[in-house]
């Protein structure tokens, strides 16, 4: 009798799944598959949306990155990168995740299932246990506040697009409300081109700002894979659903702060 299935449920970390990639199979690509066999079988009219990921779309070679300003940009995507664009896995991680959301639009189609999938760029905000591998920006602010050093991969003008958690909440109810008019489709949930931020050469002194003195940091070569730039084209999701993000980084990033300061003891 469920009404809705929420599958936040994964294996999160890239580099995990590069040291076991069986594990990440049988969490994130078999589990999804009995996510779906469950809801198939004993839910069938069961709203299901998925928590994809960004990554699905592997390196992107075929998006021309330029440097401008001190960060990096699409020099062609000015609105992001599309839910068209050709998925290509690029990691075990990117392979399953991208398993799975493959199967929710299929089962949709084959099988009737109310499926949705939200590709998910960088989600923050309070309650967020980051660590190096996930929740990169969690944990630099965690970082900061206990005085740890912060790893910074390649030259820090890597732009990403955030998204509050608070934001992401939303378009979940949206998608709820909504299922019946738009069944087996996929959308990119993001900051998009208005919410990003390079992650040292921005972040870096906007920390600073919020504890009064420089972050300690130090240097490493670029990771295997790590992206120039992502931003998520948000304008499907905005039309279909009526959503798109309220709260800019920098007051998110403000938010997140304050509350891991009142709350020390849990990390």
């Amino acid at each position: 009798d469920a009404d809705v299935v929420l599958h936040l449920a994964s294996q999160v970390a890239v580099t995990t799944s590069v040291q076991d990639p069986r594990e990440d199979f049988e969490i994130n690509a078999l589990g999804t598959f009995n996510v779906l066999e469950a809801v198939r079988h004993f839910a069938p009219n069961a709203a299901v949306l998925y928590a994809s990921t960004n990554k699905v779309y592997g390196g992107m070679e075929g998006a021309k990155v330029e440097l401008a300003n001190g960060r990096y940009r699409y020099a062609e995507f000015t609105h992001g990168i599309p839910e068209t664009y050709p998925l290509d896995f690029h990691s075990p991680y990117g392979c399953s995740k991208g398993t799975g959301d493959q199967y929710m639009l299929d089962y949709a189609r084959i099988y009737g299932l109310k499926t949705m999938v939200f590709r998910q760029s960088c989600i923050y905000g309070q309650r967020q246990f980051g660590v190096e591998d996930q929740g990169w920006v969690a944990h630099f602010v965690i970082a900061t506040l206990k005085n740890r050093a912060i790893t910074i991969y390649g030259d820090g003008k890597q732009v990403r697009d955030l998204l509050h958690v608070q934001d992401l909440v939303r378009a979940y109810e949206l998608g709820i409300q909504q299922m019946g008019s738009h069944r087996g489709e996929v959308f990119n949930v993001g900051g998009g081109p208005q919410n990003t931020l390079s992650i040292w050469t921005e972040f870096g002194p906007l920390l600073a700002e919020l504890a009064g003195q420089e972050p300690p940091v130090s240097r490493a070569e670029w990771r295997p894979g790590d992206q120039r730039v992502f931003v998520a084209d948000i304008r499907k999701i905005k039309e279909a659903l009526g959503w798109q993000p309220t709260i800019s980084p920098q007051a998110g990033i403000r938010d997140l702060y304050q509350w891991v300061s009142e709350n020390p003891d849990l990390f």
